[in-house]
């Protein structure tokens, strides 16, 4: 069973059905399964440039941010213990969440020449492979 959290500003037209797909197609993309969970929150550019300040100490918005409930160890680290979160006592593995930025995913369509819908699943895919520790080189 997994378990996809959608939320939006009812300003934003999204379809919700389209990016818990989005979800689905990139777990299964990498064989997993059981009892998942995690959030896509769609936000403005005022929140989205807020937090990635906050957490990124980047002074303007961004398209996309994933927060993992827990980051995965580079392979040269594993030797050192890590403290992280105590797993949930119902067997659940909460992924974390994935916010995206509505008004840059329609600058970013414009840019590419494809619909909001395809760019948000585009960006929905990218930010769980984030959560899974699958990161993109700078």
């Amino acid at each position: 069973m997994i378990n996809i959290i959608v939320s939006s500003d009812p300003r934003y037209r999204i379809n919700k059905a389209a990016i818990r797909a989005a979800v689905l197609t990139a777990l299964q993309r990498h064989h997993i399964l059981g009892k998942i969970e995690l959030g896509v929150n769609i936000v403005g550019d005022r929140k989205m440039h807020e937090l990635n300040k906050r957490y990124r100490g980047i002074d303007s918005t961004t398209d996309i941010l994933s927060f993992a409930l827990e980051e995965s160890t580079p392979s040269n680290l594993q030797h050192i213990p890590r403290v992280g979160f105590v797993a949930a006592p119902d067997s659940w593995l909460r992924l974390g969440d994935i916010l995206i930025s509505y008004p840059q995913a329609i600058e970013d369509a414009g840019l590419d020449g494809i619909s909001v819908d395809e760019e948000i699943r585009n960006l929905v895919e990218h930010g769980v492979n984030h959560l899974l520790g699958v990161h993109h080189s700078s």
